[in-house]
């Protein structure tokens, strides 16, 4: 199989260029990961996108690769952006298998757990981070303590995007480890924030991390300061602001691009682009099916770009089916960074596949969810083109995703051998996995 849609010729160029590199030792690579919140499937020019204008992405495509078949590592926030900077299962760490609550403050990434950030700067990467964390509110769990050189943005999984403060009224924006009060749209604040520490890194490698939160709700475009937003409020809407939400996301990455550009970096900087979840309320996730929140492929498929100017061919299409936690890996192999003795990585080195180094390869995917309250549990699988969804219901679910991308028909009864050997699947890998942290939510630290 191959997973990627090019012309041969360019993709062996690629394949020899990457390997020079390496040989050679020249430079390591920069890295810039952008990361979208709540953005759904179609809500991306290049993704089939029917009201949102998204030039600057629809740019990064053009001049590199679109995965189609790309995964992120949980149907919410917190446990996404754990395996992101793990590179491993989140529920090897302890829990982390839902969206830390506004005001948890017993919740986070511990500080035993060695992030890519970690890795990366002991390999001599400087490393930023700008916009949303959502991986725990203390000292211990902040970013600066999990290896970002500067950190602005916000430790919570929302806050307003104008007044900065999250729905239960705490202040939520921080320079570094303090607080601070700074006026304006909070995409535009993580955009600004991003090319300071661009400016401030160049002299060396670097790992800039742009984590924004939009298109999270509240609802909230760059127009509408004076719109106001209360706790009733807060995930109310519509799909037109949600629509001008991208767009400015869209704008301020345009920004950034345009910096690594003018700087002369762009041949040596990997830019990568995707969301930490599928689309919620007011998100387009067609032809996916449900979205945010739950196992089903409008849940956990996302949005994926690359571009490595001279490494990943221009205007490619990839099947390759991957996940967030793959690139953790991927930047890791980039950097010669390695992951502590005892605790192998999980995602895979995508790079070979997406210069055309080598063919595409079969991938078994793992997901578990609880809800909210810690009280069920959800599981599923996808192993080549099959998915297995395993509900607390007793209910059983599989698709073929090779011909049923909106998993409309059922084949749990009629494909009882394979449904049998998916379950054992998901079962043996939760052997080895934590076990969730709590099976019923304690009450929140005051």
């Amino acid at each position: 199989m191959n997973a990627l849609t090019c012309r041969p010729r360019v993709l062996g160029l690629a394949g020899l260029l990457l390997a020079g590199v390496v040989a050679a030792g020249q430079s390591r690579p920069n890295v810039v990961f952008l990361l979208a919140d709540d953005l759904g499937y179609a809500d991306v020019g290049c993704y089939g996108a029917p009201d949102i204008r998204t030039p600057h992405l629809d740019r990064l495509a053009r001049e590199g690769v679109r995965l189609t078949d790309f995964y992120a590592n949980g149907p919410v926030c917190t446990p996404t952006r754990c395996g992101l900077m793990t590179g491993r299962y989140q529920q090897r760490i302890g829990g982390l298998e839902w969206a830390i609550p506004p005001g948890r403050k017993d919740l986070g990434l511990p500080a035993s757990e060695k992030t890519i950030a970690q890795m990366l700067r002991e390999a001599g990467y400087a490393t930023a981070l700008s916009g949303k964390w959502h991986l725990g509110y203390t000292g211990d769990r902040a970013p600066n303590a999990h290896g970002f050189d500067r950190f602005f943005g916000l430790l919570s999984g929302n806050h307003d995007y104008f007044t900065h403060r999250e729905n239960n009224g705490e202040p939520d924006l921080f320079l570094d480890t303090k607080p601070v009060v700074i006026e304006g749209y909070s995409t535009h604040l993580i955009k600004q924030h991003a090319l300071e520490f661009l400016r401030e890194m160049r002299p060396k490698p670097f790992f800039l991390y742009v984590a924004f939160n939009a298109p999270h709700w509240p609802n909230q475009g760059p127009d509408d300061a004076a719109k106001e937003i209360t706790a009733k409020s807060w995930s109310l809407g519509t799909r037109e602001t949600y629509v001008k939400m991208v767009e400015a996301m869209d704008a301020s990455i345009g920004e950034i691009l345009a910096a690594v550009d003018q700087h002369g970096l762009a041949t040596n900087t990997l830019v990568v682009f995707t969301s930490d979840n599928g689309g919620d309320k007011f998100s387009l996730n067609k032809p996916l099916a449900k979205g945010k929140g739950n196992l089903w492929e409008g849940g956990i498929r996302v949005p994926c770009l690359a571009r490595w100017p001279g490494r990943i061919p221009a205007g490619a299409v990839s099947k390759q089916v991957g996940i967030t936690m793959d690139w953790s890996a991927t930047i890791l192999a980039l950097a010669g960074a390695k992951p502590p003795k005892g605790r192998p990585l999980d995602g895979k080195d995508l790079l070979p596949v997406l210069t055309g180094a080598r063919r595409g390869f079969k991938r078994t995917l793992y997901w578990r969810r609880v809800g909210a309250d810690f009280r069920e549990t959800h599981r599923a699988v996808r192993d080549g083109n099959w998915k297995f969804i395993d509900e607390p219901n007793g209910r059983q679910y599989l698709y073929n995703l090779a011909t049923d991308i909106g998993e409309q028909i059922n084949l749990a009864e009629s494909e009882k051998v394979k449904s049998a050997r998916m379950r054992r699947l998901l079962d043996g890998w939760e052997r080895q996995m934590d076990p969730p942290l709590y099976r019923v939510s304690p009450k929140p630290e005051k």
